[in-house]
């Protein structure tokens, strides 16, 4: 009996250790600077010239997004992505409804802050993009706050779109990066007043039943005719702060952001794209 009295409290001891839940340490909140990295930066390369004025035609099987003369084929975009785990493309539709509300100048699409992103009513899997962009001369600010915008693939994966001309920041936000992931191959910025030209081939994800990648996303980008990303992996979501999350979508728009940077705006011109 003795025996059993002994043993009786150290049964109960551990019964009641078992009850009680493990409490372990949390993540420590991330900030923006934990996913920039600034070296080693890409070796600049200078890219061909145009003729005066030279604009690319669009092929006879591409739809054609903008080609100076309205944005009929546009929309406001929702005024946040809001992306939460298990999703569907749903979330991307417009939150404003109407028309887009960017200026069209000269032929080109000017980027309006005040109204927020805009993205197209289609939306696409694969894809190619030709799109060409323009920081204007005599800009000011520095590193990311210098001619900001971007172009997201499906609504969701940012190509960075910034005035990387003699103007360092973090390579992985630099112009032609995937935003926050790969940054480019090398530098192909044109100097202010000069347009810029990207030409995208996108293979869009598929996803198994649970939600994760089945195969990633792809992408191939030359910029100024210079190869930056060369069938490139994304790894999934590319916000501002946090890391790439995987959100299970079909088809999706092409977006353009308003960034909230100070500095002037840029412009867009002869967008065209093409189902693959």
């Amino acid at each position: 009996m003795r025996n059993l009295l002994l043993v009786f409290p150290v049964c109960l001891s551990l019964l009641v250790q078992g009850q009680t839940k493990q409490a372990y340490p949390q993540p420590a909140p991330m900030i923006h600077e934990m996913t920039e990295f600034w070296k080693p930066q890409p070796r600049i390369v200078q890219p061909g010239e145009a003729g005066a004025g030279a604009i690319l035609s669009a092929p006879s099987d591409a739809i054609v997004l903008f080609d100076g003369t309205g944005l009929s084929l546009w929309e406001g975009a929702p005024d946040k992505q809001v992306l939460i785990q298990g999703k569907d493309m749903s979330m991307f539709k417009s939150s404003k409804g109407g028309d887009a509300k960017w200026d069209i100048k000269d032929g080109t699409l000017v980027v309006d802050k005040d109204a927020g992103d805009i993205q197209t009513k289609s939306t696409f899997g694969d894809f190619q993009l030709h799109i060409e962009w323009r920081i204007p001369e005599g800009i000011h600010g520095e590193g990311d706050i210098r001619g900001n915008s971007g172009i997201f693939l499906q609504g969701i994966y940012e190509l960075q779109v910034l005035d990387s001309y003699h103007n360092e920041t973090y390579v992985n936000g630099q112009a032609s990066s995937i935003y926050k992931q790969t940054p480019p191959l090398v530098n192909a910025m044109r100097k202010p007043g000069k347009w810029n030209v990207f030409d995208i081939i996108y293979t869009a994800p598929t996803f198994k039943d649970d939600g994760t990648y089945r195969t990633k996303p792809l992408v191939t980008i030359l910029h100024n005719g210079v190869l930056v990303q060369n069938n490139t992996i994304i790894l999934g979501t590319t916000p501002y702060i946090g890391l790439p999350q995987v959100i299970p979508h079909g088809k999706g728009p092409i977006r353009l952001q308003a960034h909230g940077d100070k500095s002037e705006p840029i412009s867009f011109r002869n967008i065209w794209i093409r189902e693959l």
